[in-house]
């Protein structure tokens, strides 16, 4: 997230909180900390550290800041933005379209078990990630697998020695089972956004980069329905889900790109 210091009246470089529950994030002892509430503490976070206004950049939770209190977000950057397809479109629909609905299709056919799982009992499969590293192993590196732009071939992309840090953040801590915990606390939040049958129009600034073996890939003509106010939109040439790992100057390219026109 970047700002303006009220302190120093400079430009910030970054802050790099990480989700509760993950990373160097304590693990909450109670249930309520869902996006919503984590959107609210970011927002006192940056105001603690002297920040009035500030960008934020954001995944697929990453929403959610935008709508909580626009008057401090200078613009919000997504990749890519949820929203669920237009049925108005569906009779006239792009190649493009047609081809992100077929991957929604084998995703949640194929590839959803882990999100059922952590939505509902995410404690059952908790256990085994804080207790064996195979599991936390075999559990972690499948999605890397199934979700990077590698064709077929991860390491082409991500090594093995970025693999193992990246599990380290949740081996070290202990946090298989605290941050399977955000899908019981948010997905079905999240899923109402992506059905449509919920979430009130984003209105700040928005900046969308949808790369091109990301799950959810929604056209621009379907996003504007829920981001009204788009200033940026580019469909890269390569990356997934993970794309700020596996193409990280593309990563800083897309997000450098957007917020020169807000700032």
């Amino acid at each position: 997230m970047n700002g303006e210091n009220l302190r120093t009246k400079r430009p910030v470089l970054g802050v790099c909180p990480s989700l509760p529950g993950y990373g160097f994030s304590d693990k909450p002892a109670a249930p309520g900390w869902g996006i919503e509430r984590i959107s609210d503490a970011w927002c006192e976070l940056m105001a603690r550290v002297g920040y009035r206004r500030f960008g934020a950049q954001g995944s697929d939770w990453g929403t959610s800041i935008g709508q909580r209190q626009p008057d401090r977000v200078a613009g919000i950057h997504l990749m890519p933005p949820l929203a669920p397809p237009d049925p108005a479109t569906l009779d006239d629909l792009t190649g493009a379209e047609r081809a992100a609905l077929a991957t929604l299709r084998e995703a949640d056919e194929w590839g959803s078990g882990y999100s059922a799982q952590q939505s509902t009992r995410p404690q059952t499969v908790g256990y085994g990630l804080v207790d064996s590293p195979a599991a936390l192993c075999a559990w972690i590196v499948e999605k890397f697998w199934s979700w990077t732009d590698s064709g077929g071939d991860l390491h082409r992309v991500i090594t093995r020695d970025e693999l193992l840090d990246n599990l380290m953040l949740y081996w070290l801590p202990g946090t298989g089972a605290s941050c399977a915990r955000l899908y019981w606390e948010s997905l079905r939040q999240v899923n109402e956004w992506i059905s449509g049958s919920a979430g009130a129009p984003v209105t700040v600034p928005t900046g969308c980069s949808v790369f091109p073996k990301e799950l959810q890939r929604p056209s621009r003509r379907w996003a504007e329905r829920r981001f009204p106010n788009i200033r940026y939109w580019n469909e890269p040439g390569k990356g997934g889900h993970f794309a700020a790992f596996e193409q990280p100057a593309l990563f800083v390219d897309e997000v450098r790109s957007f917020f020169r026109l807000v700032r």
